[in-house]
């Protein structure tokens, strides 16, 4: 493997949306898609192999097991080689997990190849953040990382109804082998467009990345966003199909069109989310200040789908997946937190924690829901469904309570709107000048 070792020249807006982030966007739009293709393939794949429930949340989040697995050395691979060499090749390991999949018999073979193709994605979001990150002003990474996170939603639109038309001109094996074929002429376009990056002479080892998580700034993050966040991909991935046919008796076709509204929800909200954090920011607002108001709507959407009302199903449906789109400022926050040289690792750190939760979560659901019988069509009851978004609200609510009682011990009731005052211009100023955070140096500030 070959070290991008190359100085960045300075390049125009054009040269580096189309070397820089087009390729590394083209990655992360595969990798979403196929990250939620088994919600709209899951009547296929029980036909073709016998799988229970349980089976098929595990070989679905197999996925996102393997996917946090490499977190840590990719994003090590990635600071010390750089996004272009790690990349190309992750996208020939994924293209071969795609094809075993597509050439699957069995619950063990199927389960094995999710897991090589969720190895090889695993570096799709990083490496174009490391990217984006070296080749733009860190002020515009919120609104950048947004438009990776659309493209991101327009690959899980791609993965509904898109899939679903696909089907009536070959099955869900054909469907699996052009995806293969996408993942290697992604993986040979990085290569053959992508420029060298400026690879840090920092070391990279074990006491660099443990460094992340003893970031107090990385831990006041994912106390506030990580469950939201896996709690989003866990279930948008998978469940939220089901819940729809089960409790809202929709047929497949209506599913899959809920399913693809809610991805262009995602591409939306991630969107405005980025522009209206780059907008709050010029105006002292933190990005952990819009995060704590998000993801209180983000739970109050799913005690209202633990509450199984019909008629508001297919609303609910997609304001989880708008409102899921606020977890995603987590990557920006730890992004614009962290030197150069350690935002490889820094998101892949994330990344480890995001998708292992997400595997816990896509699973446990499953076993949740096991907990009641199925009808003879077999379909979960209602109170399957309350008691499983009932246990997901209940385990985020902490994270948010602690934030807001944070603050409001921080600013103490005399002095409440001093304080707010006070953190509205550092907020401003840090972010004009990039450290949105506390600096590593231990310089102390109010708490976002």
């Amino acid at each position: 493997m070959n070290m991008d070792t190359a100085a960045a020249p300075a390049r125009s807006g054009v040269a580096v949306f189309c070397l820089v982030f087009l390729p590394f966007a083209l990655g992360h739009y595969l990798s979403c898609l196929l990250r939620g293709v088994n919600a709209v393939l899951t009547a296929e794949l029980l036909g073709a192999v016998a799988l229970t429930p349980a089976q098929l949340g595990l070989l679905t989040s197999a996925f996102f097991l393997a996917f946090a697995f490499v977190q840590l050395p990719v994003g090590m691979a990635l600071d010390r080689y750089g996004p272009r060499a790690v990349q190309a090749w992750l996208m020939a390991l994924a293209a071969l997990g795609v094809w075993l999949f597509s050439r699957g018999h069995s619950f063990a073979e199927l389960m094995w190849a999710r897991a090589v193709m969720g190895a090889g994605l695993g570096g799709c979001f990083m490496a174009a953040v490391k990217a984006v990150s070296c080749a733009i002003a860190p002020s515009r990474l919120p609104s950048v990382h947004g438009y990776l996170i659309a493209v991101g939603g327009l690959g899980a639109a791609t993965a509904t109804m898109p899939v679903r038309l696909a089907l009536h001109y070959t099955d869900w094996r054909g469907v699996f082998l052009a995806l293969a074929l996408a993942a290697l002429a992604i993986g040979v376009l990085i290569r053959l467009l992508s420029p060298a990056m400026p690879v840090p002479a920092a070391a990279v080892n074990k006491a660099s990345v443990w460094s992340v998580y003893r970031d107090a700034a990385f831990r006041r993050t994912i106390a506030l966003i990580l469950l939201p966040h896996t709690v989003f991909f866990g279930v948008q991935g998978l469940w939220v199909g089901r819940w729809l046919a089960d409790v809202g008796g929709l047929s497949a076709h209506n599913v899959a069109y809920l399913l693809y509204l809610g991805m262009a929800a995602v591409i939306f909200g991630a969107i405005g989310m980025g522009m209206l954090t780059e907008w709050a920011g010029r105006r002292g607002i933190a990005p952990m200040q819009l995060a704590a108001v998000g993801i209180a709507l983000f739970i109050a959407v799913q005690v209202a789908m633990a509450c199984n009302v019909v008629s508001s199903l297919p609303m609910l449906s997609v304001l989880f997946a708008l409102l899921g789109t606020v977890t995603g400022l987590d990557y920006a926050i730890v992004a614009q937190s962290m030197p150069a040289s350690l935002t490889g690792r820094a998101a892949t750190c994330l990344n480890l924690l995001i998708f292992t939760g997400a595997f816990l979560v896509q699973a446990g659901f499953g076993l949740v829901l096991g907990c009641w019988p199925l009808n003879s069509q077999q379909q979960y009851p209602p109170q399957a469904y309350q008691a499983a978004f009932g246990v997901l609200a209940a385990l985020q609510l902490p994270g948010l309570a602690m934030f807001f009682i944070n603050r409001y011990r921080r600013a103490g009731p005399s002095g409440k709107m001093a304080a707010c005052t006070a953190a509205m211009i550092n907020s401003k100023e840090d972010y004009e000048t990039r450290s949105l955070w506390t600096s590593r140096q231990g310089k102390t500030g109010p708490d976002r």
